[in-house]
């Protein structure tokens, strides 16, 4: 080919790719029309603009009738028991410690501006860069996030707004930290934040917190101890300093860098700030009873829920679990904030004369036992619960011996999870195989094998009946039927009831025994046992009936919905099994004078756990004994301390009420039936009252 033609078709191949170039980058612009007029006419036509518009009005009227005491101005809820009587009231009290800017140690703005709004000083009430970065964390996450937000528009949210996380509250948030910073001046904007700002635990205002947490005001505290307030609000729960104190730490650190990086601290500053040791020295106010920490518990999951968050106790992924438990956090603090500042009425199920009857009986119990930790807390402890058969409310709670002291108390009654023992076969053995054709006469076999546990005392009898084997709680029959039954069978009963703690790794026999990786609570034991007084049917366990606001009208009602986890039948059988247990079995000695009654002992390896859970027509009662560390009790059994303890505070509870008998069940071996009498049958007689480390084969007592 001649240099001539050569060069031809160069320009002509030079030409064709600048051809499809230019039709390129206009197919792209007009893509790009396409999708900016599709959205405007979204916007417009689908009526967003509308709403926009009427958000944006809104924040202009609540900044315009605000003044400063909208910002020093706080609600106070009450909380009530089942018979009207105030629990407590829950106040911020930002109006007492209140302070104004020159008041506010320079560090403390200068850590906030550092480690939460770098461009403070310069923008207009919202960072339109940030907002992109959290635009596109959202389109990635699929759902709308915390991240984007101003120190402006924190405030905003904290004062004007309430908890959704909806995208009309965030356009809202913007608009009003837009007209905020019109009306208020950068200081005020400080001194309104700081002084709004929670600090967990019930504190708002950094002035509150320092004398929450450490018994001063905030102007006698250092540099180290400011950035180490200034790191909770980021996440009150993940930063919460009297249950993760590491957490805070570990962000006080990174505030301190940021602020040396800033300019505002010198390295060898941050680094002696960074080497102090905190200490805590809470108020006495900081001490709240058990009542009061689960009534707080309930009450905000509540609210969680009226907002439309899903619980959820399972995930496919590690990852999936730590989004969860980011996103349960961040939700948590936000409706734990307006417990102290939205003035809520909250009417409770707690009878404050069972709690103290059961308190009493707790305190009683295990008074022999003195010896304290460093902290002063005996180290040897029990909680219990106390589930209404007729509703599914509980109706009193203990997490622990009371000592009056100051300080935290740790609530064992639902934060604490331990080895349940024997207690838990009949919730993912014994019910369940009665499910599948077993009947309280089904003849099992009690014998050692290979790879099973062994019983208590090394005792086997061969052929037994399936009560008598519940009543002597054999260990070798339960192991038995779980592998019979699948203990992945077995385990999803615990799941539809909500037990928070289950592991993957517990999908083995050894949980036929208790013998769990996390363990139970004595809330999950208590409303598990009482779906088997009420016929097989769960209702999950809460002390909440109602929240309004401060003019009563209704914000939160539970409406307590049932849902079937055992059938009817099994779970009657089950129960006149446990009534055999309790009159001739593991808990003989347990049964009440004059009430009918049904009970599981459960004790776990070496004596370190010990259960009785058991119920009447009228009350379901679960009990747990043990060390906070667990620790071998000589003489420690289901049937001893706990035993004891469920049938003193039982005994009294049912002192002026009438025998109830427990419904009987159907033997549809020995009378069969077809379907239609079987209905037929359960219609007439519904009218019950509405009611770590695994274990190797723990002892069944």
């Amino acid at each position: 080919m001649s240099e001539n033609k050569q060069k031809k078709s160069h320009k002509k191949k030079k030409h064709k790719k600048k051809y499809r170039l230019f039709w390129f980058f206009v197919r792209i612009q007009v893509l790009f029309l396409i999708v900016v007029a599709a959205g405007l006419g979204w916007y417009y036509f689908g009526g967003y603009a509308q709403k926009v518009n009427a958000l944006q009005q809104e924040a202009k009227k609540l900044v315009r009738e605000s003044n400063e005491e909208t910002f020093r101005s706080v609600q106070t809820s009450l909380v009530y028991d089942a018979n009207g009587n105030l629990v407590s009231t829950l106040k911020g009290e930002k109006d007492v410690y209140y302070l104004d800017y020159e008041d506010i140690p320079p560090y403390a703005a200068a850590a906030m501006v550092s480690i939460e709004d770098k461009k403070f000083y310069r923008h207009n009430g919202i960072d339109i860069k940030a907002i992109m970065r959290a635009a596109k964390a959202m389109i990635q996450n699929g759902k709308v996030t915390q991240g984007g937000s101003t120190i402006t528009q924190q405030l905003s949210r904290n004062i004007f707004l309430n908890h959704d996380v909806k995208w009309e509250r965030k356009i809202e948030e913007m608009f009003i930290a837009v007209e905020l910073e019109k009306v208020y001046s950068k200081n005020k904007i400080m001194e309104f934040y700081l002084n709004n700002v929670y600090f967990g635990n019930g504190y708002y205002g950094i002035q509150a917190a320092s004398k929450g947490y450490f018994s001063t005001e905030v102007s006698n505290l250092d540099l180290s101890q400011i950035a180490f307030l200034c790191a909770i609000p980021n996440n009150p729960s993940l930063y919460d300093p009297v249950v993760r104190m590491e957490n805070t730490l570990k962000r006080r650190d990174r505030i301190l860098d940021q602020m040396h990086d800033d300019g505002k601290i010198s390295q060898d500053t941050c680094n002696e700030a960074k080497a102090e040791q905190i200490t805590l020295n809470p108020s006495q106010k900081m001490k709240n009873d058990y009542v009061e920490t689960y009534t707080y518990n309930c009450a905000i999951r509540a609210l969680m829920a009226e907002g439309g968050f899903e619980f959820r106790t399972e995930f496919a992924s590690e990852e999936e679990r730590s989004s969860y438990e980011e996103e349960y956090d961040l939700l948590y603090s936000e409706c734990q904030k307006s417990l102290y500042s939205k003035g809520y009425r909250i009417y409770t199920s707690i009878d404050l004369n069972m709690q103290q009857l059961l308190q009493d009986t707790v305190d009683n119990t295990l008074a022999e036992f003195t010896e304290q930790t460093e902290d002063g807390i005996y180290t040897l402890q029990g909680s219990a619960v106390c589930v209404d058969n007729h509703t599914g409310f509980v109706k009193a709670i203990v997490g622990g011996r009371n000592q009056n002291l100051s300080g935290y108390t740790l609530n064992r009654a639902y934060q604490s999870f331990r080895q349940p023992g024997s207690s838990i076969k009949p919730l993912i053995v014994y019910t369940p195989a009665l499910e599948r054709n077993y009947t309280p006469d089904s003849v099992v076999q009690d014998v050692k094998t290979e790879e099973g546990p062994s019983n208590s005392g090394d005792s086997y009898e061969g052929s037994v009946s399936l009560r008598y084997a519940v009543q002597k709680s054999k260990n070798t029959v339960a192991w038995n039927l779980l592998e019979e039954l699948t203990p992945q069978v077995g385990l999803d009963y615990l799941k539809a009831m909500n037990f928070a703690r289950l592991d993957k790794r517990d999908e083995r026999p050894t949980s036929a025994l208790g013998g769990f990786t996390n363990g139970v609570s004595a809330v999950e034991m208590a409303s598990a046992y009482a779906a088997l007084a009420n016929d097989g049917r769960f209702r999950e366990p809460t002390c909440i009936m109602r929240i309004t606001d401060a003019q009563d009208n209704v914000i939160v009602e539970t409406k307590n919905e049932e849902k079937e986890v055992y059938k009817m039948n099994a779970a009657r059988m089950m129960t006149d099994m446990l009534v055999s247990a309790v009159q001739e079995g593991t808990g003989r000695g347990l049964a009440l004078s004059n009430m009918p009654c049904a009970g599981k002992t459960g004790t776990t390896n070496d004596n370190k756990d010990g259960w009785f859970v058991g119920y009447t027509s009228y009350y379901t009662t679960s009990v747990w004994v043990g060390y906070d560390m667990p620790r071998e009790l000589p003489g420690l059994s289901g049937a001893s301390y706990p035993g004891n303890i469920w049938r003193n505070f039982m005994e009294l509870l049912h002192q002026n009420l009438e025998p109830v008998n427990f419904l009987p069940f159907i033997d549809e071996q020995k009378a069969p039936l077809d379907n239609n009498e079987y209905m037929q049958g359960q219609e007439q007689e519904a009218i019950t009252p509405e009611m770590g480390e695994p274990l190797e084969g723990a002892p069944g007592f």
